[in-house]
């Protein structure tokens, strides 16, 4: 009988090389730039292509992995297609004396590596022996070092520009593929105006394999944004106070992402939150639409009218009336992808939601029912479609009167006073947020059940709590003040008791508590703690990629 629990390697792979590629979002694909064709030849520009961004760094990025799987080994391992091998060598020449850089130490690592220049005489060469350019661009963050509005982070460096600038006036097709953790400044897209553009995020150790699948065609992208790409990156409101190394003031309150801009700077936008291209076409009919009062449900006919397989996404967006409380002017309500659907072949999701879940937090009491979620009155539309621009109205469904569909109490309250964003007729405007009105440790206190008496050692061990022979109120009731004060604070990072590079060790930290059977426990802090002093783990897509295969 096999062990239920024992992971297949192989298989884990494959699910994670299909994850990859369904996340990739493609933005661009002029006259099919893209897929590479059968027999074609193909330059590949960046020094990323040999040093595949996984993950960022930090402790979701030191893991230890058997292999990482870089683009260029991936395309070469097709046998489909060539790789311009003189155009390769030379990267590997310049690379003896420009090796990748990892920094001196923890968030030392730099946000990007210095890129090998390339002349207008080496992309002409490369132009004559191949039919499509792919350019690799790639980025890396993570803890201690998050991104910045600055060249090599958020903004290319200008050996970057130069790369765009030769090999797209070189070429008459380039993709240019983005292995980043999170969307960058995409202004270049304009002014080179390459063919195709693909962001490939940070796909785990299977990420150059997925990648190549999409640059192939044996993968159709079907990957949505999870994000708004905006014209500038001065154009997110939350640019002002980002890193502010004092206090962020979280001013944007509900208008974040596509809330914000599709409610008040749609102008600012470059691609939509929920865009994503395809190499085949589809089209959307929506068959039903029904409300029974509580929940919305809709039944919606994708069609493959292209000449290649793929996927879809259907999304439904909800415009709620404006109220006293103030709404985004779309808000994500439900979404749903199809499986792979072949050239004319049709595929019906049924896509539902409950109207509570467009409800409300009234914080300051201006509907009359202060810290509950109301669902005010009024017409509220509902839009299905693609991305958030592409949605058209459906179907629409009326709330009679204010409901209130859950009653809470004031929690996590500011207690510094700042402005926060509303909505005041379509326009910014800003209101005082509401501060705490409660005593935390008053609250906390009367929270707490009475402590059992301190009844000295009577014998019980934690195994007994664990075999039923003992009450865990009665084991605890044997810890002294100081026993508890060492098994909540445990140790810090770098405890010898534990994995050394952990964030910290917790429990048996002293030889009484180890006496009571308590056994030390290791805090790891991220994926990557969980491979330290162990030789190989596997690594999955980034959160960002997963978002954009599920949307």
């Amino acid at each position: 009988m096999s062990n239920p629990y024992k992971i297949d390697w192989n298989e884990y792979a494959a699910l994670a090389r299909q994850a990859v590629a369904e996340g990739c979002v493609l933005l661009k694909n002029d006259d099919k730039a893209l897929p590479i064709r059968k027999g074609e030849r193909v330059s590949v520009f960046g020094r990323i292509q040999f040093d595949y961004y996984k993950s960022g760094t930090g402790s979701g990025g030191a893991v230890n992995t058997r292999y990482v799987t870089n683009i260029l080994d991936a395309l070469k391992e097709n046998k489909d297609i060539s790789v311009n091998e003189e155009l390769e060598q030379t990267y590997r020449d310049w690379l003896k004396d420009h090796p990748f850089e990892k920094g001196m130490g923890w968030a030392q690592e730099p946000w990007c590596q210095e890129e090998m220049p390339v002349t207008k005489e080496l992309a002409e060469q490369a132009a004559a022996k191949s039919d499509i350019a792919v350019v690799i661009i790639g980025r890396t963050a993570g803890e201690d070092k998050d991104n910045s509005a600055a060249e090599g982070s958020y903004l290319l460096t200008a050996a970057e520009h130069q790369m765009l600038k030769e090999v797209c006036g070189a070429f008459k097709r380039v993709a240019v593929l983005l292995n980043v953790g999170n969307i960058i400044d995409m202004k270049w897209v304009k002014e080179y105006d390459p063919a195709a553009v693909l962001y490939v995020w940070q796909g785990g150790q299977e990420g150059g394999a997925g990648a190549a699948d999409v640059l192939t065609g044996t993968v159709t992208p079907c990957g949505k944004l999870s994000d708004t790409i905006a014209l500038d990156i001065s154009d997110y409101p939350s640019t002002e106070g980002f890193g502010d190394p004092t206090r962020v003031i979280y001013k944007e309150d509900i208008y974040v992402g596509y809330r914000y801009f599709e409610t008040f700077a749609k102008d600012c936008v470059l691609y939509p939150f929920g865009y994503g291209l395809s190499y085949t076409t589809f089209t959307r009919t929506v068959e039903s639409f029904d409300f029974d009062g509580e929940t919305v449900t809709e039944k919606v006919t994708v069609k493959n009218t292209g000449d290649v397989q793929g996927k879809e996404v259907v999304t439904v967006f909800v415009e709620a009336p404006q109220g006293k409380l103030g709404k985004a002017a779309r808000s994500l309500a439900a979404f749903a992808k199809t499986e792979t659907l072949q050239p004319g072949e049709s595929e019906t999701l049924t896509l539902t939601f409950p109207i509570a879940n467009l409800a409300s937090y009234d914080d300051s009491g201006v509907t009359g029912h202060r810290f509950c979620y109301v669902l005010e009155s009024g017409a509220y539309n509902v839009y299905t479609g693609g991305c958030v621009r592409g949605a058209k109205l459906s179907g629409s469904f009326e709330v009679k009167g204010d409901t209130v569909t859950r009653t809470c109490v004031q929690a996590c309250a500011p207690v510094t006073k700042f402005d926060r964003m509303v909505n005041h007729n379509n326009t910014i405007a800003f209101e005082p947020a509401p501060q705490r009105e409660y005593d935390m440790a008053a609250r906390s206190a009367a929270a707490l059940k009475p402590a059992k008496p301190y009844t000295g050692d009577k014998g019980i061990k934690l195994g007994d709590v664990f075999d039923g022979k003992a009450e865990l109120e009665d084991f605890v009731a044997q810890l002294s003040d100081e026993d508890l004060i060492c098994l909540m604070r445990g140790e810090g990072m770098n405890s010898p008791k534990v994995t050394a590079g952990t964030a910290g060790a917790f429990g048996g930290v002293t030889e009484n508590l180890v006496n009571f059977g308590i056994p030390t426990a290791c805090c790891a802090d991220g994926p990557s703690r969980h491979s330290y002093g162990l030789r190989h783990r596997r690594v999955q897509p980034a959160e960002r990629h997963l978002a954009c295969l599920h949307l």
